[in-house]
């Protein structure tokens, strides 16, 4: 008997969807690829803006206690002998003698050989995540500079300089969107563990003593943060560190987890790092980071609470998250992504019924007129029922689909992406009503 054909798991189906679609392709693709670097394509590219703008506007723009900034990827290397970085930031690498591939130590323990080919593997050493450079035209130990494992740095080292500029009384924080280089051993599960990434990172600076409540609130509000968006609640949970996974500079920590089709994963992580950053830039550095309270009059150098969540982790947390699949009576597959309206890359897609009658003017005006204030798609290519669902595969929440009746009366139907509906609205009221469906959107349910 024929082996039956292995069909694809879930995560097989959101590559070829995303790659299909425009949302990520593999990187130098022609060439073969690059393993583990991934280029965002259209619609991943505003899929990804609206991510960074939906955490910029939760943590930034609707606080008063938190500012932002954007750091530089290169800095002093001092910065990174001061963190740690330099002398603790490793994995234990093996080598395999055979196939050349290489493994961190712990995930091959219990095996004597090489997973792949069954060769030799070498003995444990350590390998340093980071990426070195050399700043100027001389290659020396002189000019070596990295390429930036975290975003945290950055703000700590600016903490002074925000503190004074932006006139921020503790507790405060400073927040950062950018781009981070790990050379991770063993990347993979499509974008969730690269080694080029971006990072949304908050450090929020609080008084010794006031730490531990400052810890929840961040907890509670991270966790909040993926439930607006429409994650489903029985899909994320928080799971706190035991004593032995704890880093050595940090009093308590949780990860915020969501159930991947590959497992349980971390999302997002919230800490408490205690001092343990500023004194140590004090010290290297030479230049005191003590805060003056003027309330108190005390010196004292802030604790430090940090929520460090992932750009590419959390897009891929909604691609899968909002991706389902619903085979139709006729027996056909139709493919959905349900996003939150705020997520969507595309907030509406504009049609002509036929390309006849003055529809395809109408629908055209339409178009212009939406398009200056939303992101919108404009086909008149096929059956309109075919338009659909491409609409419902890219995640667009509302097509506009001008018809018979719009020459006539001046309405057109604007049908929900999930629930099928198609009231029809007048023209010009079109704009506002689509506006306040966006705003007052509270799930991935329109």
């Amino acid at each position: 008997m024929a082996n039956a054909k292995k069909e694809p798991d879930v995560m097989e189906k959101i590559v070829s969807l995303c790659k299909r679609r425009g949302f990520i392709f593999q990187s130098s693709e022609i060439y073969g690829g690059l393993n583990s670097c991934w280029d965002y394509g259209p619609l991943g590219a505003e899929l990804k803006r609206n991510v960074k703008e939906a955490w910029w506007n939760a943590v930034v723009r609707a606080r008063e206690d938190v500012v932002g900034i954007d750091a530089s990827i290169l800095m002093h290397p001092r910065v990174w002998e001061a963190s740690g970085h330099v002398q603790g930031f490793t994995d234990p690498l093996v080598d395999c003698k055979g196939c050349k591939k290489r493994f961190r130590a712990d995930r091959v323990a219990e095996q004597k050989s090489c997973p792949e080919c069954g060769g030799e593997l070498t003995e444990a050493r350590q390998f340093n995540l980071m990426f070195k450079t050399f700043m100027g035209p001389v290659e020396d130990a002189a000019a070596i500079v990295y390429m930036r494992p975290e975003t945290a740095q950055g703000i700590f080292v600016n903490f002074d300089n925000v503190a004074t500029a932006a006139r921020m009384k503790v507790p405060f924080g400073i927040a950062q969107i950018g781009k981070s280089f790990r050379n991770e051993i063993t990347p993979g599960n499509f974008i969730f563990r690269t080694r080029e990434f971006e990072q949304m990172e908050i450090e929020f600076f609080v008084k010794p003593g006031t730490d531990e409540g400052w810890f929840e609130h961040w907890k509670a509000e991270r966790f909040q943060w993926y439930l607006n968006l429409g994650i489903r609640p029985a899909k994320l949970r928080m799971r706190p560190h035991e004593a032995n996974e704890l880093a050595h500079y940090a009093k308590a920590c949780v990860d915020i987890e969501y159930e991947f089709p590959f497992g349980w994963s971390e999302l997002e992580g919230v800490a408490n790092r205690t001092d343990f950053d500023l004194k140590r830039h004090q010290e290297y550095s030479g230049k005191s980071l003590e805060y003056f309270d003027d309330a108190t009059r005390e010196h004292y150098i802030p604790y430090v609470i940090e929520p460090s969540a992932g750009v590419d982790r959390s897009l891929l947390t909604f691609l899968v998250d909002a991706f389902e699949e619903v085979v139709t009576e006729k027996g056909e597959t139709e493919r959905f992504l349900r996003l939150h309206p705020r997520l969507s890359p595309i907030k509406c897609a504009v049609f002509p019924l036929v390309n006849k009658a003055g529809m395809p003017e109408v629908a055209r005006k339409v178009f212009e007129g939406l398009k200056r204030r939303f992101s919108c798609f404009y086909d008149d290519r096929g059956a309109v029922g075919r338009r659909y669902r491409r609409q419902d595969e890219a995640g667009t929440p509302y097509c506009v689909t001008v018809d018979g009746q719009s020459i006539e009366d001046n309405t057109v139907t604007v049908r929900y992406r999930d629930s099928r509906e198609q009231p029809r609205v007048a023209i010009p009221d079109l704009a506002p009503f689509l506006a306040e469906k966006l705003e007052n959107a509270k799930s991935n349910i329109v």
